[in-house]
């Protein structure tokens, strides 16, 4: 997995500038979209939506069928997950730390 570079980048898709913060390959933060929320590249699919779907006994493949016409993948549900454990992962540091 990449490591965020937590610059804005600024892209031309599909006729339209897109700016966002890339927090993965496939993750990104968009200051424009879904109020800046963790969203998947180029959708207004929200990270935390896919995350909520998981946590409810839903299956990756059933989601990539569900959620098909967004285009994300089996790789990018994986990233997602991933950067939710290291975010978990992160703040239980902070505490720890703190205390």
């Amino acid at each position: 997995m990449r490591k965020a570079t937590k610059e804005l980048t600024r892209e031309l898709y599909g006729g339209e500038w897109y700016e966002y913060v890339p927090l993965g390959k496939h993750v990104v933060a968009a200051p424009g979209v879904c109020g800046g929320r963790p969203t998947f590249k180029y959708t207004r699919l929200e990270v935390g939506v896919i995350l909520d779907l998981l946590a409810a006994g839903w299956s990756a493949q059933k989601i990539l069928r569900n959620y098909s016409k967004s285009r994300i993948s089996a790789e990018a549900i994986k990233e997602a997950v991933q950067l939710a454990k290291q975010n978990l992962l992160d703040n239980a540091r902070k505490f720890k730390t703190a205390a």
